[in-house]
């Protein structure tokens, strides 16, 4: 079966310390960022109303404010992905900045509720731990403003800030079951993709076997009683009553034909055998958003067997998820062809990839897999910019 939570690929970056538990970021970006400009809107009107009424000069400073945390809140969200962890961080920076210059303009406790948002987008950065370590840290100071600059008394304030800090949990519990729902459900798809995978490959394998039933069975019945009919056709051709009988003629010569088409059919099945891989593979990339998945089967490109079949498949969905969850590829490219007496599928993609690669189980798998049936796996650096895998397997069963 196929483990989508392979460790082919363990990519080092500078932040994995910090952030090494962190849940991978889902399908949240556009659903989060139409409920946080609602929220923004609301807390516009509302924040801009209260420091105005108080000193309409605060009201620039304050929309100025708004504005840079809308933007860098549009910034984290679609900062996601492994390659941009910089922007992210800048984008969570500028958000808490913006927040601490509209508090500091004036009591304002609608202003807090940006907090939650804040709060929503450290969840895509930040494991659990040191998410809470955080909000604790960034929700002192804000307890602090409250008591000192805003002068509430320790009574409301510390009421207002328990509030806050329940709404604060809350998003990042909603926030992070709804990641985990989004790549339960990825990888569901991705098993799914694979089984439909794997039942294409045993349909193909079927028919394969069926087409060389048939062949054997047309060659040794139908061939052998055509010969035998040849036989006894000649025989009576001796006889000098029927030797110049024209029916007899025709039937001996319709019977040469019968059996040169018979053989001649019986070498297209058999040229014909072998798996065809190119429905499992298109399967296979189906489901992934990421990369952009191009197949090319090369001329005669078909497997053996069926556990040859297998094998490579596997190969190729190690290949896939890895260059999706750990490469960050765009594109990715497989190509299936004859080489060197064997059957070789080559993957390669555009995502980044740090030499060498460190092994990992999924990569210790994939080898130990091929190399029971006698093939190999290499890795290489590929001209696209990521990793290359190659899987060959031989023509002929190992003895």
């Amino acid at each position: 079966m196929c483990r989508p939570r392979s460790n082919l690929l363990r990519m080092k970056h500078p932040q994995e310390s910090l952030v090494a538990a962190r849940p991978r970021p889902g399908p949240t970006g556009l659903p989060l960022l139409i409920a946080a400009l609602i929220t923004w809107m609301a807390v516009w009107v509302q924040v801009v109303a209260q420091l105005a009424s108080r000193d309409p000069a605060l009201a620039w400073p304050a929309r100025i404010a708004l504005l840079a945390f809308m933007a860098c809140f549009t910034l984290t969200v679609y900062s996601e992905r492994p390659g941009r962890v910089a922007l992210r961080d800048l984008g969570l920076l500028g958000q808490l900045v913006a927040i601490t210059v509209l508090l500091a303009l004036g009591p304002s406790g609608t202003a807090a509720i940006l907090l939650i948002l804040l709060a929503a987008t450290m969840t895509l950065r930040f494991s659990l731990p040191v998410e809470l370590a955080l909000l604790a840290t960034i929700n002192l100071g804000l307890l602090g403003i409250m008591t000192w600059h805003w002068h509430w008394p320790l009574g409301s304030a510390f009421s207002a800030w328990v509030a806050w800090l329940g709404f604060q949990a809350f998003t990042v519990l909603m926030v992070r079951y709804a990641i985990r729902a989004g790549h339960l459900a990825e990888e569901l798809r991705v098993v799914n993709a694979g089984l439909l995978a794997t039942r294409l490959v045993l349909d193909e394998t079927a028919r394969d076997q069926e087409r060389l039933r048939v062949s054997r069975e047309l060659h040794d019945v139908a061939g052998h009683k055509l010969t035998a009919l040849k036989l006894n056709l000649r025989r009576l051709s001796g006889d000098p009553a029927l030797g110049e009988r024209e029916e007899l003629q025709v039937s001996a010569r319709l019977a040469d034909e019968l059996l040169d088409e018979l053989r001649a059919l019986v070498r297209q099945l058999r040229i014909g055998d072998g798996l065809d891989l190119e429905a499992a593979l298109r399967r296979l990339a189906e489901p992934l958003p990421r990369p952009r998945v191009e197949i090319e089967i090369g001329p005669g490109a078909r497997v053996p067997r069926a556990e040859q079949a297998m094998a490579l498949l596997r190969a190729a969905q190690e290949g896939l998820t890895n260059a999706a969850r750990h490469a960050n590829a765009a594109r990715a490219w497989i190509r299936l062809q004859r080489q060197d007496a064997g059957i070789e599928l080559i993957l390669d993609d555009d995502g980044r990839v740090r030499w060498p690669v460190a092994p990992g189980n999924g990569l210790e798998g994939m080898r130990e897999r091929l190399e029971l049936l006698g093939g190999r796996l290499d890795l290489s650096v590929s001209p696209r910019g990521g990793l290359r895998l190659t899987a060959w397997l031989p023509l002929e069963a190992p003895a």
